[in-house]
């Protein structure tokens, strides 16, 4: 499988997949102390997003966007295991990236865990860089992170990508 040529939006029959493929992701987390973390929510989240991209045959990863506030909001990035360090995330951030772009949107921007190597460093490669929480959206969602109490698993961050 090539990641990129594997990206694609996507499809009802996909979404009962996701929240097994975001659990199994989140399993590593255990390898630097983070256990606990929210559950994956249930397939209408993925129904009801503004967009939904999947890598693989069958499906390996995803990407969740959602619009706050009528923001680009990359949700949730998640690869299964199996197939993490292969290029997989990257072509689905990138993925995300060109919807932001073809909808005619400035950035898009994420929360994530500042000291994770697979977290706020691998967005960082990618172009993304740490914010305060200037916009209504972001205001929303670094909201929604403190009643989650996201913070107790580590310092988060969020992370704005300009689309040109």
């Amino acid at each position: 499988m090539t990641a990129v040529s594997a990206v694609r939006p996507a499809r009802p029959d996909d979404f009962a997949h996701l929240a097994q493929i975001e659990s199994a992701a989140d399993e590593i987390f255990a390898s630097v102390g983070i256990v606990g973390l929210p559950p994956a929510p249930p397939t209408s989240a993925y129904e009801g997003a503004a967009a939904v991209f999947v890598a693989g045959d069958p499906v390996v990863g995803f990407a969740r966007v959602e619009l706050a506030c009528g923001e680009t909001y990359l949700d949730q990035l998640s690869v299964h295991p199996s197939a993490m360090r292969q290029g997989v995330g990257s072509a689905l951030l990138e993925a995300a990236v060109a919807w932001a772009r073809e909808h005619a949107h400035d950035s898009i921007f994420l929360a994530t865990f500042r000291d994770i190597a697979w977290n706020a460093p691998f967005y960082r490669r990618h172009g993304f860089v740490e914010t305060a929480a200037v916009t209504d959206g972001m205001r929303e969602v670094e909201a929604h992170d403190r009643a989650l109490r996201m913070d107790r698993f580590g310092p988060r961050v969020l992370m704005r990508r300009l689309v040109p």
